[in-house]
């Protein structure tokens, strides 16, 4: 898979290649990274690239021209058309699933906007999803668009050293992710659940899966709205939330 970013900061983006499973990915060309300054593509010697807003107002715009000239030596050098991406708070959340829609494909171009944002006419033109992470203002896209890289990188096949970990990771069923433990099996006074210990994997899979019921009923109600629970989840999370009552912890936490 190729992916093609177009950022003022490319250095910054390029620091994946030195870390975790993007940069493994890159290390073993089960995926591609190149990014491209639109400085480059500038029409003056000083490689300015933005102007103030029409209409008033602080800050400033990127301007559409040396995006759309960058744009155009992406494309060059991808020769086949990919899916042109934009971070931006507008954007449709980023989920799992976006995750894993665009990690089924050959690559995308993410184009990170900066200042008070881009010419609407480049975004009009040339773009084509947009994406969000959440209802925050960052100051750039630079962060998103490592986060869409490394959320995409880890689905690709030979990329995390057991491809069972990103099977079992958190929203990939639609669930949260269970507790994990790891050695002691005692510290502090806390210990492992016993049912871990016992080497019965039909009852780890079990207790792991009401957990992560569990877990999601409290934390994000939501996820259990969005889908029907069969009859043996809804035995689970029932039996879960009989189990945090008994303990003096069944309530949710108050809803924002």
């Amino acid at each position: 898979m190729r992916i093609d970013v177009v950022t003022l900061f490319p250095e910054w983006i390029g620091q994946l290649q030195e870390f975790g499973v993007v940069g493994r990915g890159l290390r073993e060309s089960r995926l591609e990274l190149a990014c491209w300054n639109p400085r480059d593509d500038a029409d003056n010697a000083s490689g300015r690239i933005d102007d103030r807003p029409y209409g008033g107002g602080p800050g400033m715009v990127m301007q559409a021209a040396p995006l759309a000239a960058t744009l155009d030596r992406v494309r060059a050098a991808r020769k086949a058309r990919a899916p042109v991406i934009m971070p931006s708070p507008q954007g449709e959340r980023f989920d799992q699933r976006w995750a894993e829609r665009l990690a089924a494909g050959d690559g995308f171009v993410l184009v990170c906007g900066r200042y008070e944002g881009i010419d609407q006419r480049f975004v009009d033109a040339h773009v084509d999803i947009e994406l969000s992470m959440g209802d925050v203002v960052l100051s750039g896209g630079e962060l998103p668009a490592m986060m869409i890289i490394d959320a995409v990188a880890r689905l690709l096949s030979g990329v995390l050293g057991d491809s069972r970990s990103a099977q079992q990771d958190s929203f990939v069923d639609g669930l949260l992710d269970h507790p994990h433990y790891t050695r002691p099996p005692s510290l502090a006074g806390a210990d492992v659940p016993e049912v871990l210990l016992s080497g019965d994997h039909a009852r780890i899979e079990r207790w792991r899966e009401k957990q992560a019921l569990g877990v999601t009923w409290q934390r994000r109600p939501d996820l259990l709205d969005r889908r029907a629970l069969t009859a043996h989840q809804k035995a689970l999370l029932d039996e879960y939330i009989a189990e945090q009552a008994a303990s003096g912890d069944a309530d949710r936490p108050p809803e924002a």
